[in-house]
């Protein structure tokens, strides 16, 4: 079960893609992120759903990892798809005890399903593409100029990036106590959900306990290696943009530009 979840993790395929500045990715999704919320037409992801083929294939990661992800919100996009196929109005097509079927319904069903899969996929892309370290350069940059209005650009990073990255050990260590209780005749599948709920109990404790041990030992280990933040401090390798990631932006920026003109273009929606 843990295993399936990739969010956090860094895989190195000593890629193009990898060598990128984390801050021109950080802004690619992000525009990609906009893009997908101001489409209105299902037909339009299909360039988008093109544009993270061509991301993966150039990273050299595994579309099979990347789908792998997906499996821990399964329930959630699975939820999202019934609730809009239930509740949207339009022409009926057919009757499931009281709900009526739309054919709005399912469109607007696949729309928002689909978006959530391109939402994963795309955010994936990054953090798989980009060590913890970069991120935490990339996004004190970033918020850099907030400094001068009292914003600690530097301990948010640090905090956001510490937390993205202990994601992937967290992971191990709730997969290695599962087992440890599954070997002890604990039942985490059978049952209902509130038996279910329950039964996670055993392996929540451990784990949260685990954590806190973690936390104190790196605030110690930063501690005694006189870590005082941002404050002098310099970077073993400056963040530079290069041709390459200068190409990459201005042909990410057109054809989200691209695309989203089109689907303003477009009278049909979903």
């Amino acid at each position: 079960m843990f295993r399936d979840i990739t969010i956090g993790q860094y895989i190195n395929t000593f890629s193009r893609v990898h060598k990128m500045d984390p801050r021109i990715k950080i802004l690619i999704v992000t525009l990609f992120m906009v893009t997908i919320f101001l489409l209105s037409s299902i037909f339009m992801y299909i360039p988008i759903i093109a544009f993270l083929i061509l991301a993966t294939y150039l990273s050299k990661l595994k579309p099979d990892y990347l789908l792998k992800g997906l499996k821990p919100l399964r329930f959630i996009i699975i939820l999202t798809f019934v609730i809009n196929v239930i509740f949207t109005p339009g022409e009926e097509l057919f009757s499931v005890f009281i709900f009526s079927i739309t054919r709005e319904g399912l469109l607007r069903a696949s729309f928002m399903a689909i978006r959530l899969v391109l939402l994963v996929v795309g955010t994936s892309i990054l953090t798989l593409t980009t060590s913890p370290i970069e991120l935490t350069g990339a996004l004190e940059y970033i918020f850099s100029p907030l400094k001068r209005f009292g914003f600690p650009a530097h301990e948010l990073a640090m905090m956001m990036t510490i937390a993205l990255r202990f994601i992937p050990t967290l992971i191990e260590e709730a997969d290695k106590i599962m087992k440890a209780q599954i070997a002890r005749g604990a039942d985490f599948e059978s049952g209902n959900l509130i038996k279910k709920a329950k039964s996670m109990v055993p392996l929540l404790v451990p784990l949260f306990i685990n954590s806190l041990r973690r936390a104190s030992d790196l605030a110690t280990a930063m501690e005694s290696r006189c870590y005082h933040g941002g404050e002098n401090k310099t970077r073993l390798n400056e963040l530079k943009v290069d041709k390459f990631d200068y190409g990459a932006t201005l042909f990410s920026v057109f054809i989200f530009a691209l695309v989203v003109m089109a689907d303003k273009s477009l009278n049909f929606k979903f």
